[in-house]
């Protein structure tokens, strides 16, 4: 996989790309809808497609309990197994492990824990995490590592740090052990501490990952936080490298994460919020399930070309809602996927035309006091 820097934003640090690999190009900004368990909730690949999605990403802890690595194999790796043809990334199930496994032991060489789902016990190291990813067939992987709560002890996020960066070797060494023709990106970890964080992206810069990602953010902390950590964090990653924020999707945190360089991003919003009748516009949210639109007979937003736009109204989806036919929450979810793309998509332009710090005011302004 390649990637290639093709115009920056003279008003800020924003850059336009392009990713290059055998399941086809990706132009970044990027945002990828989580596909979980291997698909986006109520959302076909095909709407997807049609919405303007070019990359997703799936989760290996989930992927890894069910279906398992046997049967992904046998159907010929994950790009296969789910019918999605273009880009998947895959996160390491690190996160998923800490805050979703029972009974969870951690050491030097991995974790331990027993599965959510029926208690069954397992162990993580970093070298079966980039085994199964590249069963799995990921055109981009994440190193196992650990993602701490917010708030935390600096000396618990120090010590946790140095794991998490030996796991980052040893996730390397094995990678180049077992030829991993995909990428292999580093997680930059340390909470709020903005030394810790220095200390783990110039640590992962000079094990030469393939892409940079910039975890435990959107954990808990204020919106602030989490733009004066990524910019800072930033600052100490290769230019002709990707950046993905992991985990961040707000309208205002991506916005201001790509006028600092950020390149990449995934939340689990669109989809989430969809299900529980949240539209998103230039405009603001939109609860399509109050009262105030049962008589509503126009498109969630008028401006927006995207299927449900073209086919309903808000009137109709909000009777969906209250009859409890999940249709209601497809064509929402379906209308904050094309959303977003379009956002992104804009976003690009306004890099092209030298104009993104007025492009991310006026949407900013707009979204709040919408």
């Amino acid at each position: 996989m390649n990637f290639v820097v093709e115009c920056k934003d003279k008003t800020s640090r924003a850059r336009c790309g392009k990713i290059i690999s055998p399941h086809g190009k990706v132009a970044t900004p990027a945002f990828m809808p989580v596909a979980t368990r291997a698909a986006v909730k109520a959302i076909s690949n095909e709407e997807l497609a049609a919405s303007g999605v070019e990359m997703l990403i799936s989760n290996a802890y989930h992927l890894y309990l069910r279906p398992g690595e046997e049967v992904i194999k046998k159907a010929g790796g994950l790009h296969k197994f789910m019918g999605w043809p273009r880009l998947i990334a895959t996160d390491s199930g690190g996160f998923q492990v800490f805050s979703l496994a029972k009974l969870r032991k951690i050491n030097s060489e991995g974790v331990e824990f027993r599965s959510h789902i029926d208690g069954s016990k397992h162990f993580f190291t970093p070298e079966s995490v980039i085994d199964f990813q590249l069963a799995l067939g990921s055109d981009i992987m994440m190193p196992l590592d650990e993602c701490v709560h917010y708030p935390a002890d600096k000396k618990y996020t120090a010590d946790s740090l140095e794991l998490t960066l030996n796991w980052a070797r040893r996730s390397k060494k094995r990678f180049i052990e077992r030829e991993g023709k995909t990428s292999l990106f580093g997680i930059v970890q340390g909470s709020t501490y903005l030394d810790l964080r220095k200390k783990c992206a110039l640590e992962l810069v000079d094990l030469d990952m393939d892409g940079y990602a910039i975890g435990g953010t959107g954990v808990g902390e204020e919106s602030e936080l989490i733009r004066e950590v990524t910019d800072h964090t930033v600052s100490f990653l290769p230019e002709d490298k990707l950046r993905y924020l992991m985990g961040v999707g707000t309208i205002p945190d991506m916005l201001e994460a790509i006028s600092s360089g950020v390149d990449m991003f995934d939340c689990v919003i669109p989809t989430r919020n969809g299900r529980n009748g949240q539209a998103l516009t230039f405009g603001g949210e939109k609860q399509i399930r109050n009262a105030n639109f049962k008589e509503d007979f126009v498109p969630i937003d008028a401006g927006c070309d995207c299927f449900t736009c073209r086919n309903y109204t808000k009137g109709y989806i909000r009777h969906l809602f209250n009859v409890n036919e999940m249709l209601g929450a497809r064509l929402v979810s379906l209308h904050n996927i094309s959303f977003y793309a379009t956002l992104i998509r804009l976003a690009a332009e306004a890099i092209e035309k030298n104009a993104f710090l007025a492009f991310k005011k006026n949407v900013i302004e707009k979204y709040k006091n919408g």
